[in-house]
């Protein structure tokens, strides 16, 4: 079982299974968390959230879940999805969770090289 929380703890969840684990290099998630975002995907079955989360529709076919206090970024879901990515950054001690991958290469930014030997996507 693996705790998160926002900064100012308003916001917690627990992930009880994570199905893998990803580095997204996409345009929104590096304006979002100013850089890439390293998140872990569960089922929504699997976590467990507790606080109010504001939901941000960032386009017609996922939204974005933060702390309206703090202002963190905690989870991105797809519509119709029964999965929840949720920000491996938020996680209260070590993960023990490696990156399976690493996704929307061709978005990444300029100023960093992906040095890791974990597979890439282009999307």
């Amino acid at each position: 079982m693996l705790t998160g929380s926002c900064n100012c703890k308003s916001v917690t969840f627990e992930v009880r299974e994570t199905i893998r684990s990803s580095a997204c290099h996409c345009g929104q998630c590096r304006k979002q968390s100013g850089h890439h975002w390293a998140c872990g995907l569960a089922y929504d079955t699997d976590l467990t959230i507790s606080g109010d989360v504001k939901w941000y529709a960032s386009s017609d076919i996922a939204q974005r879940g933060f702390c309206p206090t703090c202002g963190c970024f905690l989870f991105w879901k797809m519509k119709g999805e029964e999965k929840i990515s949720y920000s491996l950054g938020t996680i209260d001690g070590a993960t023990g969770l490696t990156l399976d991958r690493h996704i929307f290469i061709a978005d990444k930014g300029d100023y960093y090289d992906i040095a890791d030997n974990v597979p890439q996507r282009e999307n």
